[in-house]
């Protein structure tokens, strides 16, 4: 029979980075791409080897991604460059669905919901939604059994790591860098935000205050 505390020593606590892949070219010329397959360019290749450099100091269990081409051959070369484990690639963590805008320059503001500049989108809700049951899926498939912390690398996408960490935060978060990390704890049944682009999370609190 299964220990009855086996969830609570499951979900203890987990350290989880979120990085951004790495350019593209539809990011240089700041074209929507959110489902569509756009492959890194040499400056994001360098930005992935850049955020190795920085996770390299700690360490980490594994490294996870969403199985768009941009974002898993980020954390290839991650994996590679820091030893660990190159492992699921997580639909969940898909970026946003831009639809019939995709390949497109946005001249207004993209909102949450589709309206008549963007019919089709994928609303903010439901993005919000998808990363946060990425982040637990990650949580009940990666945190080992016995309790032992867990640190894992995220390779994903710039919108769905703002709306999801805006979600957790309950403000909104800015524009997520290309290979900037972002640091999310699950600790004592809930959580947490530690860090966006690399920054503390409470100097984020101030900016908006």
């Amino acid at each position: 029979m299964p220990d009855t505390n086996d969830h609570e020593k499951k979900t203890d606590r987990m350290r989880l980075e979120l990085i951004r892949h790495g350019q593209t070219d539809w990011n240089l010329h700041d074209q929507l791409q959110g489902s569509s397959n756009t492959p890194l360019n040499d400056t994001g290749r360098a930005q992935a080897h850049t955020a190795a450099a920085l996770l390299a100091p700690y360490d980490w269990a594994a490294i996870v991604s969403s199985p768009l081409s941009r974002a898993r051959e980020t954390a290839e070369i991650i994996a590679a460059e820091l030893g660990i484990e190159l492992g699921a690639a997580y639909p969940e963590l898909i970026e946003r669905d831009y639809a019939s805008r995709e390949g497109t320059v946005a001249t207004s503001k993209i909102p949450d919901e589709p309206d008549e500049d963007f019919p089709d989108i994928e609303p903010r809700e439901s993005v919000a939604r998808r990363g946060i049951g990425a982040l637990e899926d990650i949580r009940d498939t990666r945190l080992p059994l016995d309790g032992d912390d867990s640190n894992i690398v995220v390779v994903c996408h710039g919108t769905i790591i703002r709306f999801t960490l805006s979600a957790i935060l309950g403000f909104e978060v800015g524009h997520i860098d290309n290979a900037a990390a972002n640091t999310v704890e699950w600790a004592n049944g809930e959580w947490r935000v530690l860090t966006v682009n690399g920054a503390p999370v409470e100097e984020i609190v101030r900016s908006d205050a």
